[in-house]
């Protein structure tokens, strides 16, 4: 129990720190530790859960399990780095103007409130806290996108605010038919919305209200996931919005809100024999993979060409998810694991790119293997990484995916094996010229925070090459919970 407190308890003791520093030299550092502080806490809770075994704790508010235990470490870790990668990124944007004392502060506070969300949405008993939680984070992260206060950034902070705000409003009136299949056998109180709970009587429930509700949850929650055709939101928001933010929010938020909708399709599984949840999920998935890897071609903007690669990869693992089963689930897990390590060390590449030139149109930035070697080597390797190129994790991942597609769904093999190799035809084509082109930049004011960049890119590497044992067991019980 001390483990889960410490875990969301640092952040927002953080957050009401920074509130009040956040705009002093010291901010930076502060932000550091706390998430330091909350990765060491959730390495705990980790090495609690596996010696242990799955946590019920507080009159059943939080549980914890191999799923969930492994989400909050992935968090926790990517929360740390990224804080790191902050320091000298946030303090350029001071430097130039960009940022003031008082968003300065804003940006700090409202990192560490954006942590605590997710870290509480992932370690949740209750359906209806889930809910409030990645309601919270669509707030704290509308804030951050609008940092900068430009035209672009408020109207992409409205966007996302508006069709988020739509869409978690969808998941919570499949909360609320939810509870209502639940009532008759758990009666009205707060129990009927603790998953554990519903899972216990999961067989039980009424399967035609379970059915629409799991339309509205996957809905709601699958437009933070930025599923087609509800990801509008979520290029703007990557492109607008600090670099850091657009690492945690491809890193990690959409990582939390596939959770969700994963939480709760294990009990419309136990309620509904039919393949009703699997199909909707690789329908999603297979075509968020299709229409995103095309309109990749299109993107003139760096941080929007990765903001598509990220809705093209969340539904490669919503189409894992949806299809089932041991492999395919281990895969998915495996892939939300690469995915977020390699997105974020690409967006912290690219944060330190668009500084050095100024611009974040990739025509703008060339040449900077020559200009800045760590930088422009981190990004290639990066994209590399995330295009599936083997030895990287991502490549292990998406094979799993594939060859299961294969014997189970072999409908759907043609349409992903387009789709990846067009991603990597429009992808490498725009990256190889910013790497290897012509020059054009200028020397940072301070040294860029590479080491995060080059120590998850290292992570990725390994889980290509091996998985270690307790990792992989790890992922095996992951994988035999979510059915």
């Amino acid at each position: 129990m001390i483990e889960i407190l410490a875990v969301l308890g640092i952040p927002l003791a953080g957050s009401l720190a920074l509130a009040a520093v956040g705009h002093r030299p010291v901010a930076a550092s502060v932000n550091i530790a706390a998430s330091l502080g909350t990765f060491v806490a959730a390495a705990v809770l980790t090495a609690r859960v596996v010696t242990d075994g799955p946590m019920l704790v507080l009159d059943k508010l939080f549980f914890v399990d191999p799923f969930n235990v492994f989400l909050v470490a992935l968090t926790a870790f990517v929360g740390f780095t990224t804080s790191l990668f902050s320091r000298p990124y946030m303090r350029i944007e001071r430097e130039r103007g960009k940022v003031d004392a008082a968003r300065l502060r804003l940006y700090h506070a409202m990192y560490q409130l954006f942590n605590f969300t997710m870290l509480l949405a992932l370690l949740t008993n209750n359906m209806g806290i889930l809910w409030v939680a990645l309601e919270a984070a669509t707030l704290t992260t509308v804030l951050l996108v609008s940092l900068y206060r430009t035209p672009a950034s408020l109207e992409a902070a409205w966007k996302y605010f508006i069709l988020c705000g739509v869409g978690i409003a969808q998941a919570l009136f499949g909360t609320i038919l939810l509870f209502f299949a639940a009532e008759k056998l758990l009666g009205a109180g707060g129990g009927a919305l603790l998953w554990t709970e519903l899972d216990a009587v999961k067989s039980q429930l009424e399967p035609t209200v379970l059915s629409i509700a799991f339309v509205f949850l996957l809905v709601g929650y699958g437009t933070k996931v930025g599923l087609v055709p509800l990801h509008n939101w979520l290029p703007d928001a990557h492109a607008e919005g600090p670099t850091p933010v657009s690492a945690v929010l491809s890193g990690l938020l959409l990582n939390v809100a596939l959770y969700a909708v994963v939480r709760c399709k294990v009990l419309v599984e136990g309620a509904i024999p039919t393949a009703f949840a699997k199909n909707l999920m690789m329908g999603f998935g297979l075509l968020s993979v299709v229409v995103a890897a095309f309109l990749l071609s299109r993107q003139k903007d760096v941080k929007r060409l990765f903001a598509y690669s990220s809705i093209e990869h969340m539904g490669i693992v919503t189409f894992a998810f949806g299809m089932g089963g041991a492999v395919a689930n281990f895969a998915g897990l495996l892939h939300m694991t690469v995915h977020s390590l390699t997105k974020s060390a690409i967006f912290f590449a690219v944060g330190h790119a668009t500084q050095k030139t100024g611009t974040q149109l990739m025509d703008g930035i060339r040449g900077l293997i020559t200009t800045s070697p760590v930088i422009g080597w981190g990004l290639m390797i990066g994209t590399l990484a995330i295009l599936g190129m083997p030895p990287f994790g991502v490549f292990a991942s998406e094979f799993l995916i594939l060859t299961t597609a294969m014997r189970e769904q072999p409908w759907a093999t043609p349409f992903l094996l387009v789709a990846l190799g067009v991603a990597f035809a429009a992808v490498f084509s725009k990256v190889q010229p910013m790497a290897f082109g012509e020059p054009v930049a200028e020397r940072l004011p301070h040294r860029p925070a590479m080491i995060p960049v080059f120590v998850h890119l290292a992570i990725v590497l390994m889980l290509g090459l091996w998985i270690p044992p307790f990792l992989a067991d790890w992922y095996r019980q992951a994988a035999q919970l979510i059915g």
